[in-house]
């Protein structure tokens, strides 16, 4: 390119991110956009370029919290559990503090009142503080799915994870950029699971890590919109390749000529050698951190709220009819078939 040398003179980072804009397979938009330029030209066609839609924030906070029910305990009651572990959680949680806990921490809290309570209880000769102190345990768990939801779904931190600011899903990453959350991903599913399943005694000490990374990443949401980008311009190239099958063969008697040989070449040299990979390393991260985190939603959705259920639906399924990752699904399939079609006029058709 001639502007290229220019760079000689500008300092190594500006011509980084020159030759980086040089090359429209940098990024996943100008990529897709390429691509469908490139299908349109080795097919004599005009490039159309269809919307791409705006998949949906992750609903308010407020919208996703769940109030938690609060347990009164009088405080006669109170100073009669002297002696108990239990006196100290409760005191914990009516602090300055413990009264504005974030959802992690009242989780925490809400574990350690049962367990505390639970050792108390033997310990309770006053029958009626007794019965009182066993009602309390029972509301405790019963309300517990409720601080595991707030504390995942509800947590704060997970609106940046599935932020839809920051653009689409790296393409050719040097590294893994899903690694750790996806640990993060199953680690979480395996703790709730546990907890919902009456299973207490789990260690969340990790959990505040998780969240820690959850607020630096935003992973989820460059997944999102990349799959609504792919989706739709592989779409659109789709189109191209079924008008061209409507009109003449591309090679009459399935004898090769020079424009399938144009094709051909683009063929394999964008969509194989460029789209497929990224289209590879969607999927990768789709299964590492999409699917745990879909699950992750799936196991609490006796309480989850109706305006989530309806984004999860959309966002986080991955076989909704109405969900980004089906229609990804879709686009991928139907555009496969329209190339082996097309190629297969020639004698052509991959894999064959």
């Amino acid at each position: 390119m001639s502007g290229v040398p220019c760079c000689k003179s500008l300092i190594p980072a500006l011509c980084i991110v020159f030759l980086s804009a040089c090359n429209p397979f940098s990024d996943a938009r100008p990529m897709m956009d390429e691509y469908i330029e490139r299908v349109a030209r080795v097919l004599e066609s005009e490039a159309e370029f269809s919307t791409v839609p705006s998949p949906s924030q992750m609903p308010r906070r407020r919208d996703r919290v769940l109030p938690m029910p609060e347990l009164e305990m009088g405080m006669l009651d109170f100073l009669s559990l002297y002696g108990c572990e239990l006196q100290f959680v409760v005191g914990e949680k009516n602090s300055v503090m413990g009264r504005v806990m974030q959802p992690l921490n009242r989780l925490r809290y809400e574990l350690r009142f049962i367990e505390a309570a639970q050792e108390c209880l033997p310990e309770t000769d006053n029958e009626d503080l007794a019965a009182e102190l066993a009602d309390a345990i029972d509301s405790k768990k019963a309300s517990l799915p409720i601080a595991v939801w707030n504390a995942t779904w509800g947590a704060e931190e997970v609106e940046t994870l599935f932020t839809l600011a920051k653009g689409q899903y790296p393409v050719a990453a040097e590294e893994n950029p899903v690694s750790d959350l996806a640990l993060d991903a199953e680690q979480l599913n395996e703790a709730v699971s546990d907890l919902l399943a009456g299973r207490l005694s789990v260690d969340l000490d990790f959990a505040g890590g998780v969240q820690q990374r959850w607020q630096a990443e935003y992973r989820a949401g460059q997944l999102i919109n990349s799959a609504v980008l792919v989706a739709t311009r592989l779409n659109d190239a789709t189109s191209l390749i079924r008008a061209r099958l409507d009109e003449r063969p591309l090679c009459l008697n399935g004898q090769p000529n020079n424009q399938s040989d144009i094709v051909k070449s683009m063929f394999f040299s964008v969509y194989i050698e460029q789209i497929q990979p990224y289209l590879s390393d969607l999927q990768r991260a789709r299964v590492a951190l999409l699917e745990p985190l879909a699950r992750l939603a799936e196991i609490q959705k006796p309480v989850m709220p109706e305006s989530f259920s309806d984004w999860s639906r959309t966002h986080l399924s991955q076989s909704s009819e109405e969900g980004v990752w089906y229609q990804l699904d879709e686009a991928i399939a139907t555009h496969t078939q329209s190339w082996q079609q097309l190629l297969g006029q020639c004698g052509l058709r991959p894999g064959a």
